[in-house]
């Protein structure tokens, strides 16, 4: 299909049967005087219909008259002006003392800890009935994969009651902690008792820590030997599956138990490797990379022969969501073929550890090996590339059960400050790929209190239900020495305190920030945003939250357009930031220029003479037997004072509210008297509205179904009162896409009711259908401008639709053409093959003069027209974006895993408390992120047992940069079609007028609105990495101490965890030398999958 606009002196095949009708009359005027007359008859229908709807807002919509109240009621508040630095600077300090709050009581769990271990008393013959603990597991019913009971093991826990706690949104038991352990642990293990043992004075100093703040929420021991100490007590929260946690794989854990990481991953790829050994490989990898965190950098590549990359990264990438899932992806692809050539994998990774041109963490360097054994040692290279420094550590993995020499192996991990590990079997994956994190940790034991740093964490889901949570972190260290007064060099584990991003989100100005629409200040975590309900957490980048640009990449740091779900809107804002001092985070706001000042409501003297005030005649007008009269109030369900009960029912929200008010005074301590008082103020301005202008108007005479008005102080008054029935719009003004849109836009903002492309209607006779038009208020105060409500009517589609057919037509009028009149009859003018059509900014359907279309209002206009809608947007009228959104999409069935949920981030970042507008509202409230949000997979019993991403995106259109009347043909030979396409002034529509297609021939790809499954990962992926975002990370790197032992020894680790790592036959941990040695010199095994496996001597 082909799309040109009309040549001079020629017309299509078929055209407009407006000037077919004038060329058929006697006297037919020349075609290019036809073509002249064409535009400006639709010039003419397009004023007339722009004249209608400016009268009909002028009389209805009341901004006139709701000016002048404003201005007649200017004694009763204030305009106060944000000023967006000292805002930011306020919030961060208040958000600092918070942190600061918490970090105390870490920091004396961490010091009791510690404390306590060394004082412990190793006990090899301590018993499961000698210790008293809740096992928060004991009472968790778990369902077997194959649909089978699993049988529940003999526990000694101790029973406890729980009683219900709306801060921890679950019931708990304050007067003890709980216990988890893995599934994949043996509790009844010398070395877990031991550690039940010691870590059960912990629950003293939970418990003294609440008593002087009871505003704390889940503190946590997360021990390495994988024990989880967690108070207060609750059950543990049963997955659908079986229960892979482990605190040790946690981001918050990975982050306090280490430096960042620079790592490369090598697997052998040689012929032997085939089948169950390949398998475990990928495997293998697949769970060291969840091991690193978004501080971390990462490559992944295969060799045999030669080496080179697993995927289209060419170097170090960060180790966030999107890039791993990129790695698990292609390392599924490896085969396995020709020999096996150490030196080509170790020179690969070598010269990727030493590229200095590229973003990396700059502190902790390894290579990860996995192979199922070879002879050579490649001294040369390690003599090249390593010593005598040893910058770079070494881990080898022998993977698969064989009966090749692993001498070589062991040699190499030793030769360069690092471990051997074994892989005989899946069940020895998770625990040896996070093994290496107890060797990182040495160099922060022995430094001592300089790596005491207290680190916070992206945002993430809390595991036990309490929703979105930042967790400050910090490193609990082994402070036994042995006999020879060396001290131990092996963490001890993570002390971790949560703290409720709704807490934080609590310190914001929320609504006099909000005011006008502004969306209060984004906590900006690493400058990383997070999305819930995933395993481990989901970031998003400032930069990926934006359309990016220079400035914004200065803003990241350092420290636009909005839409809603269906539209996008071109908007200015400045943004402003600040650091939270100690701590890694960035709070910054994004301020609107019609938020510069807001309303502040000046009530306090009337408040106090409560009986004889006004503020006692405006609660009146909020009571429902008021809302015949004075139409239906909606009020925004915010946190006016501590005891209102919420409620999702309105009217029972109401009821609640003035109950209250009985009780107490707006200047109560409990309440938020910046809220109330405004809620007071616009209650009693809209009911001025209502009787200066909304009662003294009959609706009916133009066809409006409603009439109303929403403000900054959270009121909607919608009038008549029946009118609410059909209400569908939040209560929020600030969650409403047409007060947003209204704010962000001049002029009347239309908004049908939105329709998808299944939608097949309703009976228009026994369903009203509503078309919102909505306008800002804007008012200048002493020089100051702000917008503090919006007002609009509600047209009623069917009359209107009616009266569009008169509006875009010559039925009652003559127009003036130059020197001529032109007399054009009814038939004439519209006949039934001539489509006139309103369509908005984001290619929705208005209004149609085609009856059939009605139904279809609210529908994307490709659905209705596709050919149609697809040369408006060949010739520029619109452009597009496509944006993913935070919608669950319907996944095939997937092996040993469910279609992840991705929902919305609107309980973090819900538009009444959002950070950052522009994109950031569109991005983080309908959520951009091509491939930027993936779940992270997982791994159960099996190889192939994986949950699979499962993303929706959108594409969104808008109108370009064209604001000019264009008559265009849709070229398709016989059937071509003939188009006039106008923007109505001071509206977001644009109107329309076609042929009606008289054939259907005439093809075009038909644009897609709807929402579609994306692609498994962005196509741009590869490209993007070579852009790499800036990352504040930690300011103190711990990856090397002189003393370390080890440097130059010998280290190997079996299958299974045995209470530290085993070093040249001691056992390094606390323990006493053999301790977590079996009789016959083998490991004590705390899995259940495990092999054994030999100490190996010394070189």
């Amino acid at each position: 299909m082909k799309v040109q606009p009309p040549r001079a002196g020629l017309l299509p095949p078929t055209s407009f049967a407006l000037l077919l009708a004038l060329l058929s009359t006697p006297s037919a005027p020349s075609l290019l005087f036809v073509a002249s007359i064409e535009r400006e008859i639709m010039q003419y229908w397009a004023r007339r219909l722009e004249q209608e709807i400016d009268g009909v807002m002028r009389i209805f919509g009341g901004v006139q008259q709701l000016r002048k109240i404003y201005d007649d009621n200017k004694s009763l508040f204030e305009v106060k002006e944000n000023v967006p630095r000292k805002l930011v600077e306020k919030v961060a300090g208040d958000i600092e003392s918070l942190l600061a709050k918490k970090v105390r009581a870490l920091k004396r769990l961490a010091n009791a800890a510690e404390k306590f271990q060394k004082a412990h008393h190793w006990q090899d013959n301590i018993r499961e009935e000698d210790i008293e603990y809740y096992d928060s597991k004991a009472d968790t019913e778990y369902d077997d994969p194959d649909g089978e009971e699993i049988e529940r093991e003999k526990s000694n826990s101790l029973k406890l009651e729980f009683t219900d706690d709306d801060n921890f949104k679950t019931k708990v038991n304050y007067s003890y902690a709980a216990v988890q352990i893995p599934t994949d642990i043996y509790k009844g293990s010398t070395v877990i008792l031991n550690e039940l043992n010691w870590t059960q004075a912990l629950e003293d100093v939970f418990i003294e820590n609440r008593k002087e703040d009871p505003s704390l929420l889940w503190q946590v021991f997360g021990s390495a030997t994988g024990v989880t100490r967690y108070y207060p007590a609750t059950p543990w929260r049963a997955p659908n599956k079986i229960d892979l946690y482990d605190v040790r794989r946690r981001p918050w854990y990975i982050q306090g138990a280490s430096s960042p990481k620079d790592m490369v991953i090598i697997v052998d790829v040689s012929g032997s490797v085939s089948g169950l050994t390949l398998k475990l490989m990928k495997t293998s990898v697949y769970e060291m990379l969840d091991t690193l965190s978004d501080d971390d950098y990462v490559n992944v590549a295969s060799f045999n022969e030669k080496a080179k990359p697993v995927s289209c990264f060419k170097h170090l990438v960060q180790a966030n969501i999107r890039n791993k899932k990129v790695f698990k992806e292609d390392v599924q692809g490896m085969v396995a073929k020709g020999t096996t050539d150490y030196k080509a994998g170790f020179e690969y990774a070598f010269d990727q550890l030493q590229n200095s041109n590229i973003t990396r963490a700059n502190c902790n360097k390894m290579i990860m090996m996995f192979t199922d054994g070879g002879e050579d040692r490649v001294q040369d290279v390690f003599e090249k590339y390593n010593w005598p420094n040893k910058t770079v550590r070494v881990f080898t993995f022998s993977v698969g059960q064989h009966n090749y020499d692993v001498t070589p192996l062991q040699w190499m991990a030793c030769a360069n400050k690092g471990y051997y590990f074994e892989i005989p079997s899946i069940g020895a994956i998770r625990i040896n790929t996070q093994e290496y994190l107890d060797v990182l940790g040495r160099p922060m034991v022995l430094a001592g209190n300089r790596a005491k740093q207290v680190q916070w964490t992206n945002v993430y889901q809390d595991a036990l239900g309490l929703g979105l949570v930042v967790t400050g972190t910090l490193p609990v260290f082994n402070l036994t020495e042995d006999s020879s007064d060396r001290k131990n060099q092996l963490i001890l584990g993570v002390m971790g305190i949560d703290v409720a991003l709704n807490d934080i989100k609590r310190l914001t100005p929320r609504y006099n920030v909000l005011a006008a629409g502004a969306l209060s200040p984004c906590l900006a975590l690493p400058l990383f945003l997070q999305i819930i309900n995933f395993r481990e957490p989901v970031t998003l980048d400032f930069l990926d939250a934006e359309l990016e640009d220079e400035n914004k990449e200065e803003v990241s740091k350092a420290g636009a357009a909005s839409g809603t779900q269906q539209y996008i809107d071109e908007v200015f804002r400045t943004y402003t930031w600040a650091p939270i001092k100690s701590t890694n985070y960035s709070l910054g706001l994004v301020l609107p220029p019609y938020s510069t000042y807001y309303i502040q409501a000046n009530l306090s003297d009337q408040i106090l003479q409560v009986k004889l005030s006004c503020a006692t005649e405006d609660f009146e007008y909020l009571l429902p037997n008021s809302f015949e009269s004075e139409g239906h109030v909606f009020i925004a369900p915010r946190e006016y004072c501590k005891d209102l009960d919420l409620s999702d029912n309105n009217t029972e929200f109401l009821e609640n509210f003035i109950a209250l008010m009985e009780k107490v005074t707006p200047d109560s301590k409990q309440c938020d008297n910046f809220l109330l008082h405004n809620l007071i103020l616009d209650t009693g301005i809209t009911q001025q509205l209502v009787d200066q202008v909304w009662k003294d108007q009959d609706l009916n005479t133009y066809s409006l179904l409603a009439v109303f008005a929403a403000t900054d102080g959270g009121i909607t008054r919608v009038f008549p009162n029946k009118a609410a029935d059909d209400w569908e719009e939040e209560p929020e003004p600030f969650n409403a896409s047409f007060y947003r849109r209204s704010l962000d836009n001049k002029g009347y903002i239309f908004k049908p009711p939105y329709r998808d492309a299944g939608y097949r209607g309703l009976d228009l006779e026994n369903n009203t259908i509503g078309i919102l038009v909505s306008t800002a208020v804007e008012l200048s105060i002493g020089g100051k401008t702000l917008k503090p409500a919006v007002v609009g009517v509600k047209l009623d589609l069917e009359a209107w639709a009616e009266k569009f057919k008169v509006l875009a037509s010559n039925r009652t009028d003559r127009d003036q053409l130059g020197t001529r009149r032109v007399r054009l009859d009814d038939t004439a003018l519209l006949p039934q093959d001539l489509i006139c059509v309103l369509i908005d900014d984001g290619g929705f359907l208005v209004l149609s003069n085609q009856e059939d279309h009605w139904y279809q209002v609210g529908k994307f206009f490709s659905e209705v027209d596709a050919n149609l809608m697809s040369a408006l947007y060949n010739n520029s009228f619109y452009d597009r974006v496509t944006l993913p959104m935070p919608t669950p999409c319907p996944c095939p069935p997937v092996a040993g895993g469910q279609c992840p949920r991705v929902p919305s981030v609107s309980p973090f970042l819900g538009v009444s408390a959002a950070p950052c507008t522009s994109l950031f509202q569109q991005f983080l409230y309908s959520l951009t992120y091509s491939s930027w949000f993936q779940t992270e997979e997982v791994v159960g019993d099996g190889m192939e047992a994986r949950e699979t991403s499962c993303i929706m995106k959108q594409t969104q259109y808008y109108f370009s940069t064209v604001n000019a009347t264009y008559n265009a043909i849709i070229d398709c030979g016989n059937c071509s079609r003939l188009f006039h396409a106008q923007r109505l002034a001071n509206t977001n529509l644009l109107f329309v007028v076609a042929d009606k297609p008289i054939c259907s021939q005439c093809e075009s790809v038909k644009l897609l609105q709807a929402e579609v499954r994306a692609p498994p990962r962005d196509p741009n992926q590869c490209e993007l990495v070579d852009r790499p975002r800036y990352r504040k990370g930690p300011h103190i790197c711990f990856d090397y101490n002189a003393t370390v032992r080890g440097a130059g020894g010998l280290g190997w680790a079996g299958p299974g965890r045995g209470g530290g790592i085993l070093w040249g036959g001691r056992a390094m941990g606390g323990f006493p030398e053999g301790a977590p040695l079996g009789k016959s010199g083998q490991w004590v095994p705390l899995s259940r999958e495990w092999s054994h496996g030999r100490i190996p001597g010394e070189p």
